[in-house]
């Protein structure tokens, strides 16, 4: 990794990172990309007293501290057995081990799970389930999901949208700074941590600059690095073609595997 520069698009862990690249011989550049989350807090009641009186057919938790989250706000707002019985009488779909894990706090085994923890495994753990007018409750972290969304907009789902959190996007000086060394090739790579980094930096480069010297950047000169499995799926769902990730997902195997990379 000697001389290069690695832009981090996270606001955690930063100096663990920074000590990791500059012992590989590369310069660290924080580009913060995570935005602010928020608990939604008494809105959060009303959505879920919303889906209480839909009785949903299927309910799709997509993370297992998302799910902790609901079962928190049905605790405060006075609604926990109400809560646990819808979810009970619904059939329940989850992605990754964690969320699976949360569930059996209160007994529940989901009907269909990816077993890799991506969308494209619960997709795929999904199909041949009838949501044909089904009332599909899609729990959300910050991920817009969409290639979830349009699985059941496709199978004639009636869906619903199911956010624990507000999230308010990042400094747009901080994006356009990155998206100007990723497109002016001042950095050889940009390692996202997380599918929310993904989703607002692609957002706004759609938004607000041209997205397709992105896209050859991407293609060519500048590495797109994910922590893992969920990460790399946003950005390939986004459009960039070359996507490295470690086996485990850990912020100081993604360095690792970067260097790795670069050496080869």
């Amino acid at each position: 990794m000697h001389g290069k520069r690695i832009a981090l698009c996270a606001s955690r862990k930063l100096d663990e990172m920074t000590t990791l690249i500059e012992k590989q011989g590369g310069t660290a550049i924080i580009r913060p990309a995570q935005g602010t989350v928020f608990s939604k807090g008494s809105e959060l009641g009303e959505e879920m007293r919303t889906v209480i009186a839909m009785r949903p057919d299927w309910i799709v938790f997509t993370t297992g501290i998302g799910f902790e989250a609901l079962l928190e706000a049905a605790d405060r707002e006075g609604m926990a057995a109400q809560w646990h019985r819808t979810i009970k009488e619904a059939n329940v779909a989850a992605r990754g081990y964690k969320t699976v894990t949360a569930l059996k706090q209160i007994g529940v085994t989901p009907v269909a799970a990816s077993e890799d923890g991506t969308t494209k495994g619960l997709i795929a753990a999904l199909y041949g389930h009838d949501f044909a007018e089904k009332n599909v409750v899609v729990q959300l972290y910050g991920d817009t999901a969409p290639a979830l969304k349009q699985f059941f907009l496709e199978q004639g789902a009636l869906y619903t949208e199911l956010l624990p959190y507000r999230h308010i996007a990042p400094d747009e000086g901080t994006l356009a700074t990155l998206y100007k060394e990723i497109v002016g090739r001042e950095v050889d790579a940009v390692c996202f941590t997380s599918a929310m980094q993904v989703r607002f930096f692609f957002s706004f480069a759609r938004e607000k600059k041209e997205i397709t010297p992105l896209f050859d950047a991407f293609r060519t000169d500048v590495v797109a690095c994910a922590v893992g499995k969920v990460t790399k799926e946003a950005l390939e769902e986004e459009g960039v073609d070359r996507v490295i990730a470690p086996e485990h997902e850990r912020m100081g195997a993604m360095i690792v595997t970067l260097a790795r990379y670069f050496q080869q």
